[in-house]
């Protein structure tokens, strides 16, 4: 997920003990066809970040797979890639980045605010957005890197919207997934889940209280949820994919931190990562993933291998 990080998670723990004062809650707030170049479905995502989703880019054979950026909760591509979307594209990657499941502010439903509707609806908007790639770039794949949420959600659409097919993995849509931080086993979001639940012990209605405190989406991170428990039976990964999972000791939106790290069963398919093992002073935050120049190295090196030989990694100095 995103949330923006702590302060909004201080916000939250404050509305939610105003709603255990109370003992009551009310609800919060209540996108297109496989396209040609560019799918008009992207115009009411706004201008994306530079580098990415130039429709007329052809893959070189250096670099053959387009690169999908998936933003995480409560956020959107302008604010998740201004840094890794450019760079990307120097590299000569073929870059392209959505923004997907967007509800209406209750208050403003002028306003639309991204990565809070339900993940399996998401997850239909990327498989439409990840075709629409294909088609215009005349690419068999593409690699995912998902931020938060957007890490979950690329495993959803993997596993359950047609961007891998088990029964013949030569059929695959994705080779390659990169998370950062994502939500693969859940978060208690510093400790609000447990909060929460004493809110429902204490006759806070369950459903609506989720969907107030956590949003759809949210909710269906939460440790335990249904949705995750469906998207990790049986295997967490699906055949002929690789997956490499990035996670920061500092995270204080996925916690504890390392339940973002994948069991592929022995398989070989996953490389989990922290980012202090390989830089050891970095102090990179949950959002901060997103823009580090150490994790951008990581990312580059697992899109392509070569690119630590020539380029080696001289880890960033932390922030004063």
């Amino acid at each position: 997920m995103s949330f923006r990080g702590t302060a909004r998670i201080r916000r939250t723990y404050s509305l939610l003990a105003s709603l255990l004062l109370l003992l009551g809650a009310g609800a919060l707030v209540t996108a297109p066809s496989a396209a040609a170049s560019p799918p008009p479905f992207v115009d009411q995502m706004g201008v994306p970040p530079a580098g990415s989703n130039d429709w007329s880019c052809t893959p070189s054979p250096e670099h053959p797979r387009p690169v999908v950026l998936i933003h995480g909760t409560d956020t959107d591509m302008q604010e998740s890639w201004p840094t890794l979307s450019p760079e990307l594209a120097s590299q000569g990657y073929c870059v392209f980045a959505l923004n997907y499941g967007a509800m209406p502010v209750m208050w403003d439903h002028s306003r639309l605010v991204w990565g809070i509707d339900d993940i399996t609806k998401s997850a239909a908007e990327l498989d439409r957005f990840v075709d629409s790639v294909l088609t215009s770039t005349g690419a068999s794949q593409v690699d995912l890197i998902g931020h938060s949420q957007g890490g979950t959600l690329a495993r959803q659409y993997l596993k359950f919207n047609g961007g891998a097919d088990a029964a013949d993995p030569a059929r695959n849509k994705v080779h390659r997934v990169i998370t950062l931080g994502a939500t693969n086993h859940g978060t208690n979001f510093a400790g609000l889940q447990q909060l929460y639940l004493v809110g429902v012990s204490l006759g806070l209605p369950r459903d609506v209280t989720s969907q107030l405190i956590f949003g759809v989406a949210g909710t269906q991170q939460l440790i335990g949820s249904p949705l995750l428990k469906q998207l990790n039976a049986g295997s967490e990964v699906m055949p002929g994919v690789e997956y490499t999972v990035i996670a920061t000791r500092h995270d204080a939106v996925v916690t504890p931190p390392e339940r973002t790290f994948l069991d592929d069963g022995g398989s070989g398919q996953v490389t989990n990562e922290w980012v202090q093992d390989v830089c050891p002073a970095n102090q990179a935050s949950h959002m901060g993933l997103t823009r580090d120049p150490d994790v951008a190295h990581m990312i580059s090196t697992a899109l392509d291998p070569s690119y630590a030989e020539t380029h080696p990694l001289v880890c960033a100095a932390p922030a004063e």
